[in-house]
């Protein structure tokens, strides 16, 4: 995972925020389906959570071989002032397993 902040842009549109978001690089999470990792961004997962719960029911080379790993995305939240990329891959076994 990797954060990025634009600076100029939040400067140049965005209100001035005590605290936008709590995501860490290199956090590891881990989802069962279509639930919500505890701890992980809600405004993001509402972003992920359609690949997650496709790749966790088997689903594959998304966007015609867009990935090396095609039980794999790298897809990034909606927030265009500070974006956070997290790469999503389907585990051979239930999370809760």
């Amino acid at each position: 995972m990797r954060k990025v902040c634009h600076q100029d842009l939040m400067d140049k549109y965005e209100n001035p925020i005590e605290h936008a978001c709590d995501m860490e690089e290199r956090q590891v999470f881990v989802a069962n389906g279509w639930r919500r990792p505890e701890g992980f961004c809600e405004s993001a997962w509402e972003t992920l959570s359609p690949f997650v719960l496709a790749l966790s029911h088997g689903a594959e080379d998304f966007y015609d071989g867009w990935m090396k790993n095609k039980r794999s995305a790298m897809l990034s939240c909606n927030d265009g002032f500070r974006p956070v990329s997290f790469l999503v891959e389907a585990m051979d076994e239930d999370a809760e397993g």
